[in-house]
């Protein structure tokens, strides 16, 4: 799908919601120029536009979805509340306890350990709905990047409530393994970012206000940039096969200094981007399959098993067997595979 246009499961979700509330979204829709029925990808600029006019009629940024009204203006006034912070860390601990003031529930919680930033959402009530929980993560993890200058490339979403009906097209947002009817609603990325400094001004702030919200629902998505066209001629291959960082330059006819430099821009390096990927087939590897551990640490390229072991820690905090264990409990293989996400992603 083209990385400017929003899914329909995204309306699916808004529009439920606004029936939820009672809200008619009939006018809303014919407001921002979109039919009353939608039945395919819709442009970002109008999503946003449709986001504004419902926050105006609900006097609600957060679509009635949280314990209290995220009252029309309160996103800018947050952005302006991290502007003045000196790391992503001191960004998201205001952002969090600023968010916490506004809506109540839900509210979250920066915890690091093990080398990974987790932001846990917790409720005083019933679980909410995935839409309600999704919008925070748009809004707070957006936002960040913006600040930022560059993507956060998230290791894994949990969420606490069951799977919505369009769960699959949640997993290509997010661009990582997603995780329903878990214990926690948490997003997980590494922890090294949270040391990166803020580079935005007032200046632009305002260019970035202008254009919110549609700027945060495609500017720094997974699927947006060189990454994602890096990403596709290596799934093509097996990872023993991968070329090197000159080779793969050379191949896709750009410099070896001007890639580097154009994924500095998105937040990435090649290693991330292959480290990424491995990940993400070795989660998926062993939640799918009973598969002997050397011949996956082969197939993944790596020299010998006890490196694969080494690196599998370093991504989960738990070995392959552990992880294989919990991915059998609490039903990750769900997840679908790599080349289902793949192939949904570039339809």
């Amino acid at each position: 799908m083209e990385r400017r246009m929003i899914a329909p499961c995204f309306m699916d979700d808004t529009l439920e919601c606004l029936r939820r509330h009672g809200v008619d979204a009939g006018p809303l829709l014919a407001q921002v120029g979109l039919p009353p029925v939608i039945t395919g990808p819709v442009p970002a600029e109008q999503y946003g536009a449709l986001w504004h006019a419902v926050a105006q009629v609900m006097d609600d940024e957060f679509f009635g979805e949280g314990a209290r009204p995220m009252r029309a203006g309160s996103f800018a006034l947050l952005c302006h509340a991290i502007l003045s912070t000196v790391t992503l860390e001191h960004a998201l601990r205001r952002a969090l306890r600023f968010l916490r003031i506004v809506l109540d529930d839900p509210h979250g919680e920066l915890v690091v350990e093990d080398g990974l930033a987790q932001i846990v959402l917790e409720d005083a009530g019933a679980t909410r709905s995935a839409f309600a929980y999704r919008t925070f993560w748009i809004i707070l993890h957006g936002v960040n990047c913006w600040l930022i200058g560059r993507r956060l490339p998230i290791r894994w979403v949990d969420f606490r409530c069951s799977a919505p009906p369009a769960g699959t097209d949640y997993r290509l947002f997010f661009g990582a393994p997603v995780r329903f009817d878990q214990p926690r609603t948490r997003l997980v990325f590494d922890a090294e970012y949270l040391k990166l400094p803020p580079i935005r001004d007032e200046r632009a702030l305002k260019h970035f206000l202008r254009h919110a919200p549609a700027n945060i629902l495609v500017r720094y998505r997974h699927d947006a940039g060189l990454s994602t066209a890096i990403r596709r001629r290596l799934q093509a291959l097996d990872p023993s096969a991968w070329p090197g960082f000159e080779t793969l330059a050379a191949r896709m006819r750009i410099a070896a200094p001007t890639l580097r430099r154009r994924l500095k821009q998105e937040g990435q390096t090649y290693r991330s981007i292959k480290e990424d990927l491995r990940r993400t087939l070795a989660m998926e590897a062993l939640a799918e399959r009973g598969q002997n551990l050397a011949q996956l640490a082969v197939e993944l390229g790596f020299s010998e098993p006890s490196a694969f072991h080494r690196a599998f820690r370093k991504w989960t905090g738990k070995s392959p067997a552990q992880f294989r264990r919990s991915a059998s409990e609490t039903g990750l293989a769900e997840s679908g595979s790599l080349k289902k996400r793949t192939q949904l992603q570039e339809s």
